[in-house]
């Protein structure tokens, strides 16, 4: 699907701050924005339909943001903000609340009060990845959720860190995602944020249904793949280590069409074929490859890997080496 990118560079230097205010004012909200780099102001930021919700990517130098009551009157998209940071540190005041926040912490704050953000890191660009989620759509009280505002929510484990990951992953395959995907990703996307918040407010009684099992899934994603390695990771271990039944377990992954030890197998599968790719790997035994993701049994991982792939894990591995190996390969670098 198509990605709205933008950057300060496709502006003629002398309107790019301007065009930055124009942007957010429209794009979020009405905002006072103030900054010490009019002159050289460089700014990024790409915007993402996902139906259900947006997602949106900001980079930009240091600045002060303020929205005030006359600029809530003036327009208010009524809209809960939930930011990952992801560069320097920031800070935000709202709803009698204050705080400092760095990389790797969620934020929360909204458009219908006042606040005021600014950017503590000196020359360093901040960069945000922010998920909008309709006040209205919500199942949470208002209430509650103003206890939330400003208030730094560290995404290094637990329900933040399934979040954060999976806003950068969707963050990254955008571009190939179709209509249909992409409104499937956004209601994951708000099941997540949704379980999130009701999980830091203690209340995920008030959550739909269907919200609770897409949140005990991601849950259930993430642990799987921390524990490839362990050959003892069974769907009795799984279904242990999150309080439910083996039976209930296995009703949870029957909607996905696919079986908690297909996941597991298949996850190491991917693992194991990424690692045979890697020319930093070649001289790493194949054995020693399927044992790091829990494969006991180099007989039994050849046979798997052949019936997923068409081909051994030598053969496999060879084809990929002179694959990156060959004249002409293009090799490229990601930057994150």
């Amino acid at each position: 699907m198509d990605v709205i990118t933008l950057h300060s560079r496709d502006v003629p230097a002398e309107h790019r701050f301007e065009w930055w205010c124009d942007l957010i004012s429209r794009d979020v909200a009405p905002t006072r924005i103030s900054t010490d780099h009019v002159t050289d102001f460089h700014a990024a930021a790409g915007a993402v339909d996902l139906g259900p919700v947006q997602l949106s990517a900001l980079s930009f130098p240091p600045l002060r943001s303020t929205r005030t009551p006359a600029l809530i009157r003036r327009s208010d998209p009524e809209v809960y903000e939930l930011a990952l940071i992801m560069g320097s540190e920031m800070w935000i005041s709202q709803a009698r609340s204050e705080t400092r926040m760095r990389a790797g912490d969620l934020v929360l704050w909204e458009t219908s009060h006042p606040f005021d953000g600014r950017g503590l890191g000196g020359n360093d660009q901040s960069r945000v990845i922010i998920l909008h989620l309709p006040r209205a759509t919500l199942p949470l009280p208002a209430t509650r959720l103003d206890l939330l505002l400003a208030q730094a929510m560290p995404a290094r484990s637990g329900m933040g860190a399934i979040l954060a990951s999976y806003l950068r992953s969707v963050l990254r395959e955008a571009p190939t995602l179709d209509r249909a995907d992409a409104d499937r990703l956004g209601r994951m996307a708000w099941d997540l944020a949704a379980a999130f918040l009701a999980h830091r407010l203690g209340v995920q009684d008030r959550l739909p249904v269907e919200s609770r099992r897409q949140a005990l899934l991601a849950r259930i994603d993430t642990f799987i793949d921390h524990h490839l390695s362990d050959s003892g990771l069974t769907p009795p271990a799984v279904a242990a280590r999150h309080h439910i039944s083996v039976r209930s377990l296995h009703m949870l992954f029957q909607q996905r069409g696919e079986g908690v030890a297909a996941r597991i197998r298949r996850r190491r599968l991917e693992h194991c074929r990424a690692d045979l790719a890697d020319p930093l790997q070649r001289t790493l035994p194949i054995r020693a490859v399927a044992a790091r993701y829990g494969f006991a049994s180099a007989a039994d991982f050849a046979r798997a890997f052949r019936a997923a792939y068409g081909m051994t894990p030598s053969e496999y591995r060879r084809a990929a080496l002179d694959a990156a190996t060959a004249p002409g390969h293009n090799r490229t670098c990601a930057v994150r």
